[in-house]
């Protein structure tokens, strides 16, 4: 069975594989509803969220280590982290989270668990970083 590390709260769970991370986070005690800008009404998130259906983004995760024991990105999380309207050519805008964190970033909820894998709840947006501006 597949390990599952949750870093910021310092827990590792064995999960079945093809699991769904959120909902194995939440039965760990290690909720990925964090908040919308850096922890910002994370305690209102852990109540008002989609509960799985990928609409809301608040169960955003980085995978640190072991992407590839991830499922692939399905239609769902593409809409949620590109803006289907944009401004111009067909050119998708990344949510500020996504930026510069492409290859890691996932929603729980739509992810499963095909083996082990360290998982960092709530990352932080990174205004200032090197991708931010460019």
């Amino acid at each position: 069975m597949p390990l599952v590390k949750f870093i910021k709260e310092n827990k590792e769970i064995e999960v079945p594989e093809g699991a769904n991370l959120r909902a194995e986070a939440i039965k760990a005690g290690a909720t990925p509803h964090k908040g919308f800008i850096n922890g910002l009404g994370g305690t209102v998130n852990k109540v008002l969220n989609c509960h799985g259906f990928g609409q809301c983004g608040t169960c955003r995760v980085k995978i640190v280590k072991g992407i590839e024991n991830a499922s692939p990105m399905g239609l769902v999380e593409k809409f949620r982290f590109y803006s289907p309207v944009t401004i111009g050519p067909p050119d998708p805008t990344p949510c500020l989270a996504y930026i510069g964190n492409e290859d890691t970033m996932r929603l729980a909820c739509q992810t499963k668990v095909l083996g082990d894998m360290e998982v960092e709840t709530g990352p932080q947006l990174d205004l200032f970083g090197d991708n931010f501006f460019s």
